[in-house]
C-alpha cells in the first residue's frame, strides 16, 4: 500500500472517546450530528461514508435516520487516522477489510512514527537554513549538504547564541564564519577529523591524557579553533574540554568514534590548560 500526499482534516476522535461515548439523549447509540461533533468532521462526509460503505451506522430510528454504536464510532476512528496518514478511502476501505483491529495499531503507530520523524527533520532543516542565513554563512544548499552532510554545526547555532551571544568570542567566530567558503569549511572539517583520529589512535595506544604527546594533541585543537574561529585561551579550553563530558550531544560525537575518547579528550584539555598556565 502506498501513501499518498494529502491534507485532511485534524483527527479529533480518539478511541478512548469512542469506546466510552456516551449519547446525549440516552439509549446505546448516538445520532449523526453528535458522531460529527465529537470525531470534528461534517455530516456530509458521515452520509458520503454510509453511502460508499466505508462506515455504515449498524442502526437506523423508524424514521430512517442513522444511529451510531460504540463499534461504528471505533471504525470511524480507525478511518480518520488512516486518512490522517494520506490514505486515500478505497485504500483505506482496502486495508479495514483485510486486518484484525490488532494489526491497524500497529500499522498506524509505525506509520505516525515513521511521520513524526519525517517532520522532524524538515523542522531541523528550516531550522538551521534559518540559522544559516542569520550567521551569513554563503553556501547553497547543495555546497552544505556536501560539506556537512547530517551534521551542520549551524543547527544548533540558536542555543550557541543564547548561551554565548553576548561574548567577545561569539562576535568574532560569527564575522570568520560568515567569510568562510566552501573550500574552507571542507579544510576546516578535513582538519577536525584528522586530529580526533589521532586522538583516538592515541587513546586506544594506551597514552595517558596528562602526558606531553596527549597534551599536544590538545593544543593542537585548541590552535584549530584559534585559526578557523575565535581566539581561544587555555582557560576556554578548559571551559570545552568539560562540556565534552558533561553535554551528552559532545560526548556522544566523540564516542561514535572510540569508546571513552569524550573523557580522554577532555582530560587532556584541562591538562594542557594547566600546563600552559
Amino acid at each position: 500500500m502506498r501513501l499518498r500526499s494529502s491534507v485532511t482534516a485534524p483527527l479529533t476522535l480518539t478511541r478512548r472517546q469512542a469506546v466510552h461515548w456516551r449519547p446525549s439523549e440516552g439509549g446505546t447509540r448516538v445520532n449523526v450530528g453528535e458522531v460529527a461533533a465529537l470525531a470534528g468532521v461534517t455530516v456530509r462526509t458521515l452520509h458520503h461514508y454510509d453511502r460508499i460503505g466505508l462506515l455504515s451506522p449498524s442502526g437506523r430510528t423508524a424514521s430512517g435516520y442513522r444511529r451510531y454504536s460504540a463499534a461504528d464510532l471505533d471504525r470511524l476512528h480507525q478511518v480518520l487516522v488512516y486518512r490522517e496518514l494520506g490514505f486515500t478511502l478505497e485504500e483505506v476501505a482496502t486495508l479495514l477489510a483485510a486486518d484484525d483491529p490488532g494489526e491497524h495499531f500497529r500499522r498506524q503507530h509505525r506509520l505516525l512514527r515513521e511521520r513524526l520523524e519525517r517532520t522532524r527533520a524538515m523542522v531541523a532543516a528550516v531550522e538551521m537554513e534559518m540559522e544559516a542565513r542569520q550567521m551569513g554563512i554563503r553556501l547553497t544548499p547543495e555546497e552544505r549538504f556536501e560539506v556537512f552532510g547530517e551534521h551542520d554545526p549551524e543547527r544548533h547555532e540558536a542555543e550557541v547564541r543564547e548561551r554565548w551571544g553576548d561574548t567577545d568570542a561569539y562576535a568574532q567566530s560569527a564575522r570568520r564564519t560568515a567569510a568562510h567558503t566552501k573550500d574552507d569549511w571542507v579544510r576546516i572539517r578535513a582538519e577536525g577529523e584528522a586530529l580526533t583520529r589521532r586522538m583516538a589512535d592515541a587513546l586506544q595506544a594506551g597514552v595517558a591524557p596528562e602526558t606531553p604527546p596527549a597534551m599536544d594533541l590538545a593544543e593542537e585543537h585548541r590552535q584549530q579553533i584559534s585559526r578557523n574561529f575565535y581566539a581561544c585561551s587555555p582557560g576556554m579550553h578548559a571551559g570545552l574540554g568539560r562540556m565534552y563530558v558533561e553535554d551528552e550531544r559532545f560526548t556522544a560525537t566523540y564516542e561514535q568514534v572510540a569508546p571513552g575518547l569524550a573523557e580522554w579528550v577532555s582530560a587532556a584539555v584541562q591538562a594542557n590548560a594547566v600546563r600552559r598556565g
